[in-house]
């Protein structure tokens, strides 16, 4: 797992599919997902140098963003959070939907999952449920953008105070040449589009992929000019 500080508050944790995000408010901590299966230990760690882990707020109910959630929990006490749509999938009362592919991206995802650890998730015993437009207790005021189509409970965390926004997977930074795309392997593609398009509307400084380097500093700039290669079918 790599490590990365974003700004005095925000960190990057990479692990070798996805990425996760530590944001700091005094000794209080929030993860933004919890990365794969095997990752609470290591996770847990990195958090102890830097505070007290109080949340963990699920972008969506995906194996590399939820499947090390229980462990986390587990080892910090900490709250578990997903959208009431997500919910249900990152605690295994029923399965999450898979994706509708679109043909080139079998392999991608086939090598991503090779990837991973096997068993897919450790599951937490509680989440708490979320709906968009619900305010969060970190950042002064963390709003839940409810984005549909990566998958149905999709979520963007957007901290107006200081300009950061938690994508999930609705958006993505390439990682031949750092261009910010639409996300890939999607419920809803056309759903998908319009979330994207809704979080290029935020005023933006850092912006925080699930895949990808963050975009930090005028993140809105790039977030637009993505979105106008990408419009909305008439």
């Amino acid at each position: 797992m790599d490590i990365v500080e974003l700004h005095p508050r925000l960190h990057l944790l990479r692990f070798d599919v996805g990425q996760a995000y530590v944001w700091r408010d005094g000794e209080e901590l929030t993860l933004i997902d919890a990365g794969p299966k095997g990752s609470g230990a290591p996770v847990a760690a990195v958090a102890a140098r830097l505070g007290t882990v109080r949340r963990i707020v699920l972008t969506h109910f995906h194996e590399d963003h939820a499947g090390g959630a229980g462990e986390l929990a587990a080892l910090t006490g900490a709250e578990v959070l997903a959208h009431h749509l997500d919910a249900p999938a990152v605690t295994g009362e029923v399965p999450g939907p898979p994706p509708v592919f679109e043909d080139w991206e079998r392999p991608v995802h086939a090598e991503a999952v090779r990837r991973l650890p096997a068993g897919g998730l450790v599951r937490p015993s509680r989440v708490t449920a979320l709906a968009g437009g619900d305010v969060l207790g970190l950042g002064e005021g963390a709003r839940v953008i409810h984005t549909p189509g990566h998958a149905p409970g999709s979520i963007a965390v957007h901290l107006p105070r200081h300009g950061v926004l938690f994508t999930g997977d609705t958006v993505a930074a390439s990682p031949v040449d750092g261009r910010v795309l639409p996300g890939v392997f999607n419920v809803d593609r056309e759903r998908r589009l319009a979330s994207f398009h809704l979080l290029a509307a935020l005023r933006t400084d850092i912006a925080c992929f699930g895949h990808g380097d963050p975009v930090v500093g005028d993140a809105d700039a790039a977030l637009r000019r993505s979105a106008d290669t990408h419009p909305l079918p008439p």
